[in-house]
């Protein structure tokens, strides 16, 4: 191999991360208008019972999808049937017969998805997105693995969230509908997404061939899943246990002030899924051949990438975060704390998560049990953390607060023990550390601090592109080493030479 020339995992890597980073910001631009429209129109009240229901609603569509977001490339590489489709239909048949069911009951027990007890008729057709959430978590999971990551693009990053935020204001403008304008809208976005993703599934796979599901083979299948799909619904779970906490102490505003900041505070987490579809197949690869030494070198590879784009986005959300919080409405300032302490919580949990990509695969009963222990431990720090508030007489945003801190300190704890169990299974260091981190963030938060000492409006369309120029060139120039770099390069394989 032609020295300093990255292999063609890492390619395939950077070309999948390149392709969703580019959806991260069209997830962004979309992103802002329904934190707007949600904010300022419907206000915190109806977005704090909108979360509460979309907590149970993704979290039962994650687990009815059966493990499959991640499961689906071993499936498939292990597979002997002769058509690859088969598999796939087998999971969604699996999934769709699971999230009738879930749908079924929630539609006659709707007290889980409104613990407040106040939901209109028309709320109630928010589960119906079980369904339609865990169908297209498998068809762009059997896109990703034949490298199509543009179509999650395209679903995830375009379709559904401008979906979401052109029907929430069009729907509040509808009396009939403006009481449930939020449900509508996810309801539409969902469906939307779906039909993205099956017009591409059906162009790849086309229909199935000599399909007959066998009762037996489902049933192993789930008994297999189980375990994975536990830990998918669990690491998903850390990011909204905290709401429903939240929501046994706190008023509906409160809830939603800290919906507000957790959506803010996910845009940098859409970072670390940039790369999740790609790294199901390539450590899969890898893993069939006992190559360990390559997906070490891949996780710590893709883990710094993450990290150190995680850091940029949370420095210029995080420091003028009071302005950011601002935009969406002056009764959301309150929730400035709980968006600083999320953020972290962003860059602190990347570690876990490039690390459980392969532990789901090597080792993913005792992967789950760290993860039943982390959010156990959130849980239990949320509540410790919350009451320590109502005793102190703290209001509404130190709850928040409190239930954000939970989060970080729970997540950072994941990040250590599964990083030191991927290690030893591995027989090769994990970490995705390293010192130039510090380096960029010290100048950056001045630069920061700076701004915050402009008016409003300078703080947003002055300090945050100041703050991401000053990060940006230090991570660049002393933190970014040639394989790094790969991340930004096009067209690799014209530009390189062939391997010898």
């Amino acid at each position: 191999m032609t020295a300093g020339k990255p292999d063609a995992d890492l390619s395939a890597l950077a070309k999948g991360g390149r392709q969703n980073f580019f959806g991260f910001l069209l997830r962004l631009l979309a992103r802002l208008p329904f934190l707007f429209i949600a904010g300022r129109l419907y206000g915190p009240d109806a977005l704090g019972r909108f979360a509460s229901a979309l907590v149970v609603v993704e979290l039962v569509a994650l687990v009815c999808a059966m493990g499959e977001k991640r499961g689906l490339a071993q499936r498939l590489a292990e597979g002997e049937d002769s058509h690859p489709a088969n598999l796939v239909y087998d999971g969604m048949l699996l999934a769709l017969l699971f999230s009738g069911l879930a749908a079924t009951f929630f539609w006659f027990v709707p007290a889980p998805l409104f613990p407040s007890g106040e939901y209109t008729e028309l709320d109630r057709f928010i589960v119906l997105a079980i369904p339609a959430y865990a169908l297209t978590e498998i068809v762009l999971a059997a896109q990703a693995y034949k490298y199509d990551i543009a179509t999650t693009v395209r679903a995830r990053a375009v379709v559904e969230p401008w979906t979401i935020s052109i029907m929430a204001g069009v729907f509040y403008f509808v009396p009939a509908l403006s009481e449930s304008g939020l449900a509508m809208a996810y309801l539409a976005s969902i469906y939307a997404g779906l039909a993205t993703g099956l017009w591409s599934f059906f162009r790849s796979y086309g229909p199935p061939r000599g399909w007959r599901p066998h009762p037996v083979y489902m049933g192993k299948m789930t008994v297999r899943a189980l375990p994975l799909a536990t830990a998918d619904a669990i690491e998903w779970g850390t990011r909204r246990v905290d709401i429903f906490i939240l929501g046994l102490f706190a008023a509906p505003a409160a809830v939603g002030v800290y919906y507000i900041a957790q959506q803010v505070a996910s845009l940098p987490q859409k970072l670390k899924t940039s790369f999740e579809p790609i790294l199901g197949p390539v450590i899969t690869k890898n893993l069939k051949t006992k190559n360990y030494e390559a997906i070490a070198k891949q996780i710590c590879q893709v883990g710094f990438w993450i990290v150190a784009m995680q850091a940029g986005i949370a420095l210029a959300l995080g420091v003028p975060g009071e302005a950011v919080m601002g935009l969406v409405g002056p009764e959301f300032v309150g929730g400035t704390g709980a968006l600083a302490f999320l953020l972290i919580a962003e860059v602190v949990a990347a570690t876990a998560v490039v690390s459980e990509a392969v532990l789901v695969y090597v080792a993913r009963v005792r992967n789950l049990w760290i993860s039943i222990g982390t959010i156990a431990l959130q849980a239990a720090l949320t509540v410790v953390l919350i009451e320590a508030m109502v005793r102190g007489g703290y209001g509404e945003p130190f709850k928040a607060a409190a239930a954000a801190i939970a989060l970080m300190l729970a997540l950072g704890t994941a990040s250590l023990v599964k990083a030191v169990m991927l290690s030893k299974i591995l027989g090769h260091t994990i970490n995705t550390f390293r010192w130039p981190l510090l380096w960029a963030v010290a100048p950056a938060v001045l630069v920061g601090w700076l701004a915050t000492q402009l008016p409003e409006w300078a703080e947003l369309i002055i300090g945050v592109p100041a703050i991401l120029a000053v990060y940006g060139f230090i991570i660049w120039t002393r933190g970014f080493g040639p394989e790094d770099r790969v991340l930004f390069r096009r067209n690799l394989d014209k530009d390189e030479p062939k391997r010898i």
